[in-house]
């Protein structure tokens, strides 16, 4: 389900540990020089930010940009509050996932050329979830006739 289109350039902030995805909220307390540059400069904006996960051993990377998973989310700046001493806590809300194709060098932090990844409609998914339950209640109701007693209860979850 995508919620919107995302530019071709987005700015990315990398961090361990930490994912986005598309529709939750996450707060975010920004501090460094760098990145309170990007969150001024999307304030300014579109209100974009492109949350990608640090590959495992980024402490080793001698660069000031260590490698990144080439998949990400971007999030639209929901809430501000701009600390007196330039720092920022934000709140990002999911839009869109995307895949990183390239970086552009040009700023203190980080600009990802990215192409939209299209979701898929949940709907399909839950017709292979309907199925899968039809042939589930199938096989018990054919194992209750030779003596065992189940069934999935009404209220069971699809998920």
């Amino acid at each position: 389900m995508s919620s919107e289109s995302l530019p071709e350039r987005i700015p990315i902030f990398p961090l361990p540990n930490v994912v986005l995805f598309p529709q939750v909220f996450l707060p975010l307390h920004i501090f460094e020089p760098r990145y309170r540059e990007m969150v001024a400069d999307a304030i300014d904006g579109d209100r974009l930010i492109g949350m990608a996960l640090l590959r495992e051993g980024w402490q080793r990377h001698a660069g000031p940009n260590p490698p990144i998973f080439p998949i990400g989310c971007a999030g639209r700046i929901t809430h501000v509050a701009s600390l007196p001493d330039g720092r920022y806590n934000i709140v990002l809300r999911g839009v869109d996932r995307f895949r990183v194709r390239d970086e552009d060098q040009s700023r203190a932090y980080r600009i990802g050329v990215i192409e939209l990844l299209a979701d898929g409609s949940t709907a399909g998914r839950q017709e292979h979830l309907q199925a899968g339950r039809q042939r589930i209640e199938n096989l018990l109701d054919r194992q209750a006739t030779v003596g065992a007693a189940a069934r999935i209860p009404p209220g069971m979850a699809d998920a």
